[in-house]
């Protein structure tokens, strides 16, 4: 049993107001790499979708033993990544979503839903929750769910999908609020960085 994780990359971040979120520096290194290679210390496969192959996003990626999509159709929304994405995912393994502008989600949060899932003999969808509850991220998605990604469109994410198998979808909680942190502004970073220490 596999779960490969898809992490979409591939839009403009248009309220960051010309600065790339994605490319913001995190513990020493840009979020993008942060995130992938904390995703890949969780599962063996991990696929990120981006605008192009040759931008600064896939220099951030250098040398992670990652699969790189390019998504040209980027600008009809977050569907036509998680499209690209899902579509490279082998028909026999699961797949979890993992949006790259969520600093807080670790290695240990990917790898608690991923045992969730191989622990349930049902193979119930799987979505992290702030530690209240709260639904929030990575979400993950069991075989079954793959072909639905084909018919996504807009910028509206999976929910179509989550909303079609509400009946089978686990909640796991996560630490504090990790399943609930992105920055997608300047002020959210701002505030986001001032409650921590950064090296």
């Amino acid at each position: 049993m596999t779960v490969a994780i898809l992490i979409p990359a591939a839009g403009f971040g248009t309220r960051m107001r010309g600065a790339d979120k994605l490319l913001q520096i995190v513990d020493g290194v840009p979020l993008l790499r942060r995130q992938a290679a904390r995703a890949r210390a969780a599962a063996p496969l991990v696929l990120v979708t981006l605008p192009s192959l040759d931008g600064p996003r896939a220099e951030a990626l250098s040398g992670l033993d990652l699969r790189l999509l390019a998504v040209p159709d980027a600008a009809q929304g977050m569907a036509a990544s998680l499209r690209r994405g899902a579509a490279q995912v082998p028909t026999d393994s699961a797949v979890m979503i993992v949006p790259a502008d969520m600093p807080d989600l670790t290695s240990d949060d990917f790898t608690k839903l991923i045992r969730a899932y191989c622990a349930d003999p049902v193979r119930n969808l799987c979505q992290g929750t702030a530690a209240d509850g709260t639904p929030g991220h990575p979400v993950l998605f069991p075989p079954d769910c793959l072909a639905a990604f084909a018919d996504l469109s807009g910028d509206q994410g999976a929910r179509d999908i989550l909303s079609a198998n509400r009946h089978r979808l686990r909640r796991i909680p996560l630490p504090a609020r990790n399943a609930l942190t992105d920055l997608d502004t300047p002020e959210a970073w701002d505030h986001w960085r001032a409650g921590r220490s950064e090296p």
